[in-house]
C-alpha cells in the first residue's frame, strides 16, 4: 500500500562556524538526519531539510582572531567550506543557511520584541567577569575553568562539555581568559536581558510530558534540567560582544543595550526558521512558501517537525527554544511550530579516547574524505550510531565493517550475479523459466525483510535499519549461494535464466533501499542497471519484477573496494595525534 503523502520538517543541529568538523559531530546530528531526510523523499512525501552554520558568538571571534582575520570573512570562508564538505558527504539540505544572514537578524529582533512586549524579557543587574589585561568584560565562552560538578579542568563559561552542566562564568573555578590566559579577572556590574523562563514553566513542562513518544535520552535530560535543584531558570540572552544581532533596535521595548548582542542559544535555533525563509529567498519564492513550514496560522498545521542532535544540545531545543516559541505564541497572530520530535544522540568518541582538534586526534570530514568516497564512512557511521549509548571509532571495526558488510555482502552480490549474466545469457535481462519454490520463498522473505527495514526507518531506529538493511543483502547473497545458477545453467539454462532474473531485479531493489545509507553506490547500481526507476517496493513482488526480458544492463565496477590491513595501520597512525 502507498503511504499517505505528508509533509515534513527536518531539522539537524547547526555546527559551529569555527573550523571543520570532526566524524563525531557528522553522525550526532546531520547524517541521521539527511538518512530520514532521504527515506522520506524515496516514500513520497515533502520534505523540508534545513541547517546552517551557527556564525555568532564566542567561538566565531575567537576563531577569526586566530586566523587573522575580520569575523565576518573568516565565517563566509567557513561556511564556504563547511557546505563543500557537506556535499562531499551527500547531505541532501534544502538549504544549507547562515546564522548571521539578514533573515535570522530580522527574526531574532522580531522573537525578542515579541516576547519583550508580552512582559517575558526583563533588565537584570548582574555580576560579570571582567579581564583587567584584556579590558573588557568576559562573555561566557571567553573564560575556561575546571567544572564545579564534575572536575572538568576546560569547562566553559556556559556549559561544561564534560557533564552537559550549564554553568555562569562566575561558578567556574581557577577562571581564566580563553583569550590571553589571564587569571587577572574581576567581577564588575553590567546589564542585561534576560528570557523569563520561570514564568513559562508550567506550559515548557506539560509539553514535554505530551511526548510520550521522545527517546528516553532525550525526556530524561529535559526533565533533569526542568526540574533537578533549583529547576528552570530565567536565562541571559544578550552578551558583550560586537559580532551578533544587535539588542539594541529600532522597536525594541528597551533602552540601554548599544553594544549587546543577542546570546549564540537564543538567535542559533531561530536560524532554523531563517534558514527556510533563506532557501525561499534563493529560489525566488515569497514568504508565504517558508511560513507554510513554520507558521501553524499558515498552513503549517499538518506538517511534522522533527530535530536530530546531539546530547549536548538537547537541553537547548527542549527548554530555550521552545520558550521562545510558546512566549511568542502568547501574543497572538503568529502561531509558530513546535518541534514535534527530537531524536537526540550520545557521542562518538575515538578509538580509547576523545576526538581533539588541538591534539590532531581523530577523523575529521575533510580528512575522512581524502582517504576514502563518503559512502564507506556513511555506512559505518550509521551502523554504528550512538543512539541507547556511547560508542566508539575503532580503525579494526571500521575495517572489518567495510570489508564484511559493503564489500563481501552488497559488493560481492552485485559483481557475481551481473559478472555471470553477462558471461552466460549476454548483458540484458533474460527470458524464460518459472519461479520454483527457492525464488517464491526469496520473494516472501525480502517482502518481510523490508517491511523490518520500513518499521526501523520509520521509528528513526537508524542502527536497528542498518542492521535490517544488511539482512536483505544478506538474503540475495544466501540464495545466488544456493541456487548456484552457474551450475543449473549447465542442465536447465531456463531455471538459470529465472534465477538470474530475479537477482537482476534485486540489484535495482538494493539500490532503492540502500539509497538512503549508500547514495553514491546506489546511484552506480541503478546506473548499471540502466534505469531511473527509483520507485519505492510498496509491491515487493511487482518491484522484483521491475526488469523485464530483454532489459539492457552493464556490469558495474566494484562497488566497494577492501581496506588493507596495511592502510589500516598507516591511519591509526596517521590520526592518532601521536607526533613523532
Amino acid at each position: 500500500m502507498v503511504p499517505e503523502r505528508k509533509r515534513h520538517l527536518i531539522t539537524s543541529a547547526i555546527p559551529y562556524i569555527n573550523g571543520i568538523k570532526h566524524l563525531g559531530n557528522l553522525v550526532g546530528s546531520q547524517l541521521p538526519a539527511d538518512l530520514y531526510a532521504r527515506y522520506l523523499r524515496a516514500r513520497g512525501h515533502e520534505v523540508m531539510f534545513i541547517c546552517a552554520t551557527d556564525e555568532h558568538g564566542t567561538p566565531a571571534e575567537l576563531a577569526a582572531a586566530k586566523a587573522g582575520k575580520p569575523v565576518a570573512e573568516y565565517c563566509a570562508e567557513m561556511h564556504a567550506v563547511q557546505t563543500e564538505l557537506a556535499r562531499g558527504f551527500r547531505l541532501s539540505f534544502d538549504h544549507f543557511g547562515r546564522s548571521s544572514s539578514a533573515r535570522n537578524h530580522a527574526l531574532t529582533q522580531y522573537f525578542a520584541r515579541t516576547l519583550g512586549e508580552q512582559g517575558l524579557i526583563s533588565e537584570v543587574a548582574e555580576s560579570q567577569v571582567f579581564s583587567v589585561d584584556d579590558n573588557r568584560f568576559l562573555p561566557d565562552r571567553y573564560i575556561e575553568g575546571t567544572c564545579p560538578n564534575c572536575g572538568y579542568e576546560r569547562a566553559r563559561g556556559d556549559q561544561c562539555e564534560n557533564c552537559t552542566k550549564q554553568l555562569d562564568p562566575t561558578d567556574l573555578i581557577n577562571p581564566r581568559s580563553a583569550i590571553s590566559g589571564s587569571t587577572r579577572l574581576e567581577v564588575r556590574e553590567t546589564r542585561h536581558l534576560y528570557l523569563r523562563q520561570r514564568s513559562l514553566k508550567p506550559e515548557i513542562a506539560a509539553w514535554i510530558d505530551s511526548k510520550t513518544d521522545w527517546p528516553v535520552l532525550t525526556t530524561s535530560i529535559a526533565r533533569k534540567w526542568l526540574n533537578d535543584g533549583d529547576g528552570l531558570q530565567d536565562r541571559g540572552i544578550t552578551r558583550d560582544l560586537a559580532w551578533g544581532v544587535p539588542a539594541q533596535f529600532e522597536g525594541a521595548p528597551w533602552q540601554g543595550m548599544e553594544g549587546k548582542v543577542f546570546y549564540v542559544w537564543f538567535d542559533a535555533p531561530i536560524e532554523y526558521i531563517s534558514a527556510t525563509a533563506e532557501w525561499a529567498d534563493a529560489t525566488g519564492q515569497d514568504d508565504a512558501a517558508w511560513q507554510r513550514w513554520w507558521r501553524v496560522d499558515k498552513g503549517a498545521g499538518d506538517v511534522t517537525y522533527t530535530e536530530f542532535m546531539g546530547k549536548d544540545n538537547v537541553p537547548f531545543h527542549t527548554l530555550s527554544f521552545p520558550a521562545t516559541i510558546i512566549g511568542a505564541n502568547r501574543a497572538g497572530g503568529a502561531e509558530w511550530k513546535l518541534v514535534d520530535y527530537i531524536k537526540s544522540f550520545n557521542y562518538l568518541n575515538y578509538d580509547g579516547g576523545q576526538f581533539s582538534t588541538s591534539q590532531g586526534r581523530g577523523v575529521f570530514m575533510d580528512q575522512a574524505l581524502s582517504i576514502l568516497p563518503a559512502d564507506y564512512w556513511r555506512w559505518w557511521l550509521l551502523s554504528h550510531a550512538p543512539e541507547s549509548a556511547d560508542s566508539e571509532f575503532t580503525w579494526e571495526n571500521f575495517q572489518q565493517s567495510v570489508n564484511k558488510d559493503l564489500a563481501d555482502v552488497l559488493g560481492n552480490f552485485v559483481s557475481r550475479i551481473t559478472k555471470f549474466c553477462r558471461g552466460k545469457f549476454g548483458e540484458a535481462v533474460p527470458a524464460g523459466g518459472e519461479y520454483g519454490p527457492q525464488e517464491i520463498a526469496l520473494i516472501a522473505a525480502v517482502a518481510e525483510g523490508v517491511a523490518a527495514y520500513q518499521g526501523a526507518m520509520d521509528a528513526m531506529s537508524v542502527r536497528r535499519a542498518a542492521q535490517d538493511l544488511r539482512a536483505l543483502w544478506v538474503l540475495g547473497n544466501e540464495y545466488l549461494q544456493s541456487a548456484a545458477p552457474w551450475t543449473v545453467f549447465k542442465t536447465d539454462p531456463t531455471r538459470a535464466a529465472a534465477q538470474t532474473r530475479l537477482s537482476l531485479n534485486l540489484v535495482r531493489l538494493y539500490a532503492v533501499l540502500s539509497e538512503p545509507f549508500i547514495p553514491d553506490a546506489a546511484a552506480s547500481m541503478l546506473a548499471g542497471m540502466q534505469t531511473t526507476n527509483r520507485d519505492w517496493p510498496e509491491d515487493v513482488p511487482a518491484a522484483l519484477a521491475a526488469l523485464a526480458p530483454g532489459h539492457a544492463f552493464t556490469t558495474p565496477e566494484v562497488l566497494f573496494r577492501k581496506i588493507t590491513d596495511e592502510e589500516r595501520e598507516d591511519w591509526q597512525k596517521r590520526f592518532s595525534g601521536i607526533r613523532s
